[in-house]
């Protein structure tokens, strides 16, 4: 493992342990030039479905984008950035688990709206109006209107 530090290729393992329900290895490792601590994370590299953009290109499934739209949705709110690992490694399973070898993006961007649905109203509106596209206001009221209803009325 090359030190994001100082660049060198030797380091020893300080502590390794399970984590995020033992699907990952967390591994602190200490830099044997610099002799400073970083920490890497293992996990199984597994098959992941070719994602169909709506062009029709097609592109190798990148967790780190999923990652990256959870995170701006949920800029400035209150969401763990455990929470949006977990949603993301939920949402990677699932698909993992269809067992397809190509998905189109607007099954991950649905997988997206409907965890942030439960994690964050205020999150689920930013990425729906980005993803959704909506042409005017009313189209985003209708969303907001809907979302409302879904949660029993208005909250204080």
């Amino acid at each position: 493992m090359r030190c994001p530090f100082c660049s060198a290729i030797e380091d020893k393992v300080v502590d390794t342990r399970p984590s995020d329900n033992e699907q990952v290895i967390r591994r602190r490792r200490e830099c044997s030039s610099c002799e400073r601590r970083f920490t890497t994370y293992e996990r199984i590299d597994e098959i992941l479905p070719m994602v169909v953009k709506k062009d029709g290109r097609r592109e190798a499934f990148d967790r780190v984008k999923v990652l990256t739209g959870l995170k701006r949705a949920c800029s400035k709110r209150p969401v763990s950035l455990d929470t949006l690992e977990r949603t993301t490694d939920r949402i990677e399973r699932d698909l993992q688990e269809a067992g397809e070898k190509e998905i189109p993006s607007t099954r991950i961007g649905d997988a997206v709206m409907a965890a942030l649905r439960n994690i964050d109203d205020v999150a689920y509106v930013r990425f729906a109006s980005v993803y959704r596209s909506f042409r005017d206001v009313a189209e985003l009221m209708d969303e907001l209107k809907t979302l409302v209803d879904a949660r029993g009325g208005p909250r204080r």
